[in-house]
């Protein structure tokens, strides 16, 4: 290990998430392998709405019991959903179903189905039915292979969840993370659920500042396997990775602008880390504004048109706004003296970041038009926090009994997930888009 690699690992310790993006860091091997270690979820907490819902197991193919369980289990995890129990009862997707039996055994709502194959392509039918209204809500028809099956009961359960929340569910969607096992990194992708992992990267050193591209097909990332941190961008289907940002000194946190034609990162070429943007080939560096200290942690407004990121400039961590063509940049976190690691939810009314408080590093929301605050976590060592793409969670990795996880939040509070890695300690978390 580097001595510039300790000194930056200690400045971190201090600096907790802030200054991620400074740590001189190490990336190796790149690999699309399964992951080994799975992720077990623990849920906490329930919404303030509950939907009532019963969902039967799916028909005629063996495969069709894990269709409903997936199904299950999503609408379980969001905590907006009581789920009736249904007896064992299999309904096929033309079974002729009673509401008022459903209803009178407490469903507002009926999900059902059928699973059938021919030769490698599975079809999986399903069925949504309001038994208090007595109408049926969607019915839809998905085909794909045995292993996309999983993937099809997220798509099903994210229709469950719009249907009658009228929220896009992000159940379909995935997250990426870092994995730890002793002196072992790996980048990580897997579902939102945790299952299903796949490694796109493996390094015998430190992996951090994961960014998803706006449309999930890339993934930037800070990478020192030439003995400097270098910012990289690795197209996930191919595993193809080019250099972006490769200047004198450290090159770090990038964050992906709206369009995904540019990226923010930060670059201490001239002395002191400021954030510019440079384009997603590596071209048009652009320095944003002049700071006499540290600038970093930059993050795009969903419509692009300004950065929000972490700053010292006024004696201690907070979190300010730029407009992306320069300027004057504006504090908006006043609660607490430190305020790091921070990202604005996709409708832009909401700023999420890890704020300290009597010496513990907690998740906090602040409402951008009113400043007011609500502590999200009670963790002692919480970090990274990372909306989902509806903006109705947030990921965030946390220290729970001396072992780093994986965590979910609701961005009222009320219902926590983790996710616990069964071997190993997962860091660095970020929510992947919509991509369907």
């Amino acid at each position: 290990m580097t001595a510039a690699y300790s000194a930056n690992i200690q400045g971190r310790r201090r600096w907790r998430s802030m200054f991620a993006g400074l740590v001189a860091l190490a990336a190796g091997l790149l690999s699309t392998s399964p992951a080994q270690a799975q992720l077990r979820v623990d849920i906490s907490g329930v919404g303030a709405t509950q939907y009532p819902i019963a969902v039967a197991d799916f028909a005629n193919n063996q495969a069709a019991q894990s269709v409903a369980e997936i199904i299950r289990a999503d609408l379980s995890r969001s905590g907006q959903f009581q789920l009736i129990n249904t007896n064992g009862s299999t309904l096929d997707v033309n079974s002729t179903v009673e509401p008022n039996d459903w209803r009178n055994r407490g469903a507002d709502y009926l999900a059902y189905g059928s699973v059938t194959q021919d030769g490698g392509q599975y079809t999986v039918q399903y069925r949504l039915i309001d038994t208090v209204n007595k109408n049926e809500m969607d019915a839809i028809a998905f085909a794909g292979s045995e292993k996309e099956l999983r993937r099809v009961s997220h798509q099903i359960a994210d229709r469950i969840y719009e249907k009658i929340t009228g929220v896009r569910g992000v159940f379909s969607t995935r997250i990426a993370y870092v994995l730890q096992n002793g002196n072992n990194y790996e980048l990580q992708i897997a579902d939102a659920d945790g299952q299903n992992p796949q490694v796109m990267l493996r390094s015998q050193q430190p992996i951090i500042s994961p960014a998803w591209s706006p449309d999930g097909s890339k993934i930037a990332y800070v990478s020192f396997e030439t003995e400097k941190p270098v910012v990289y961008v690795q197209t996930l289907a191919t595993g193809k990775r080019e250099p972006v940002a490769n200047f004198k000194g450290n090159n770090s946190a990038p964050a992906w602008a709206p369009d995904g034609q540019q990226l923010a990162v930060v670059l201490s070429r001239d002395g002191i880390s400021q954030i510019y943007t440079i384009n997603a080939d590596g071209s048009g560096l652009r320095r944003i504004m002049r700071s006499p200290l540290i600038d970093t942690e930059p993050t795009f407004s969903p419509d692009g048109s300004s950065l929000v990121f972490t700053s010292d400039r006024g004696g201690n961590p907070q979190i300010y706004e730029v407009p992306v063509n320069g300027g004057d940049a504006r504090r908006i976190t006043y609660n607490g003296s430190y305020n790091i690691s921070p990202e604005v939810s996709p409708d832009g009314n909401n700023l999420v970041y890890i704020t300290r408080r009597n010496g513990a590093y907690r998740v906090a929301i602040q409402d951008m038009a009113t400043g007011s605050e609500q502590l999200l976590t009670n963790g002692s060592d919480d970090q990274s926090p990372s909306f989902a793409p509806n903006g109705m969670q947030v990921l965030y990795s946390s220290n729970q009994g001396g072992r780093s996880v994986l965590a979910v939040t609701s961005v009222d509070g009320r219902v926590r997930q983790t996710l616990s890695s069964l071997n190993g300690k997962v860091r660095e978390p970020t929510w992947g888009p919509f991509t369907n």
